[in-house]
Order: C-alpha cells, then structure tokens, then sequence
C-alpha cells in the first residue's frame, strides 16, 4: 500500500497544477488507477503573503506545521509543498510536526547534477531568485545559479503575484518569460529551474529554448517515489 501523501498548499493554483503532477507520475508506476491516497490542507494565501513580506520565517513555519498537524490526523504519512517561496521555512515546521516533510531543493540539486548541467537560470518570485533556496544546495555540487537581472527580476515577481496565482496567463507575460529563458541561453546557462509552482502555466519543454527543470514536477516524482518506499 503506498504511503499517504500530505499537500500543504501555499498558492492554491500552484498547489492544484501539483496535485495533477503527482497522479501523472503515479499512473506510470502503478496499476491502473490504482492511485495513493492524497490530502491537501491551505491556510490563506493572504496570511503567507503577510508573513513572507514581513520576514517573518517563524510565523511562515507555524503556518506550515499548521498544516502538517491537520493532514497527520487526515492520516498523511509525509508531507511537502511545491510553494518555492515558503521551502526556508521548512526547516522551523519540522520542529514540532507530527509527520516528516519532503524538501524541493535538494531533489532538484540532484536533477540538475545528474544531467551534467554546470551552469543553470533560475526562474521565480525575487525571493527565490535572489535568495539562497537553490543557490546553497547546487553551489555544494559545483553548480552556477544565474538570477534575472534586476528589472527582468521585478517583471517576474509581478507576474506571478498579480496574475499566475490567480491562473490569469497573459500572451505579453509569456513573451516576458521566454525572453528571460533566451538571455539565460546567451548567457551560458543549460538549462533554467522554474522555481515557481505556477510557471508551467506558462513556459513548457516545447517553448521554452533550454531545458527546464520543473521543481514541482521534480517533487511530484519524489513523492511518489517516497509514497512506494517500504
């Protein structure tokens, strides 16, 4: 019987395109529709959202382990979340929570190294691009991690805090997008980490001229994998 997966959910669209990824995954590892259980549990976006603007690591943490607490007694055996913003965090909700948490970033350390990747552009809000949620973890495997530059960084964070959340995908905000991908391309990179849950809404292996690396599709495989563990 695979292990009962539990969904903290952060942005509900992002949360919803993951919930997808992960029966997409189970269907090629199990017997027909023979899916795991999953449960999902959000607080509101808007109490992240304040949390996160005022820095407040703690408060993002116990809204976490809020979480963690309610899918525990819906019978999850793990837990995570695709939100890439909220992943520092983790570390402050594993302190009290009822169940373990699976993390994005070293999965995706893994993905990029195992491909031979040096050198990678990372897409996501300015606190995932300018911060340390990958940087640290691919800089121990000798990998680069390029951010936009700053007004590209300040075009993204609108993007996805004003529209994709909310599933509104604009053609001019592709474009964006895709132009950011081909300045990663002339800048060396060989591939781009779409370090936000939201982004497939927009860029695909199809579109996009490197090639991607989907966190929440790289964490979806992991907690199926995880869900398969004996």
């Amino acid at each position: 019987m695979a292990k009962h997966i539990g969904i903290v959910a952060v942005s509900p669209e992002g949360a919803a395109l993951f919930y997808r990824q992960i029966f997409r995954h189970a269907s090629h590892l199990l017997d027909t529709h023979l899916h795991p259980r999953v449960s999902l549990h959000n607080e509101p976006l808007a109490h992240y959202i304040d949390a996160l603007a005022a820095q407040d690591w703690h408060a993002v943490g116990e809204l976490l382990r809020r979480s963690a607490t309610i899918l525990a007694r819906m019978g999850a055996e793990f837990c995570l979340t695709p939100d890439n913003a909220v992943q520092h965090a983790i570390t402050l909700a594993e302190a009290g929570s009822p169940i373990p948490w699976l993390t994005i970033p070293e999965l995706v350390a893994r993905a990029v190294e195992s491909d031979g990747s040096r050198v990678v552009g990372l897409i996501g809000t300015k606190m995932v691009t300018s911060g340390s949620t990958y940087q640290t973890h691919l800089g121990l495997r000798g990998i680069q991690v390029l951010a936009p530059a700053p007004d590209r960084a300040e075009a993204l964070d609108r993007i996805i805090f004003n529209e994709l959340v909310f599933g509104d995908i604009r053609p001019q905000s592709l474009s964006l997008v895709l132009r950011v991908i081909d300045e990663f391309a002339d800048r060396g990179c060989q591939g781009v980490i779409l370090g936000c849950s939201e982004a497939p809404l927009l860029v695909t292996r199809e579109n996009s001229r490197l090639p991607t690396y989907d966190a929440a599709e790289i964490l979806a495989k992991g907690a199926v994998a995880r869900s398969l563990e004996s």
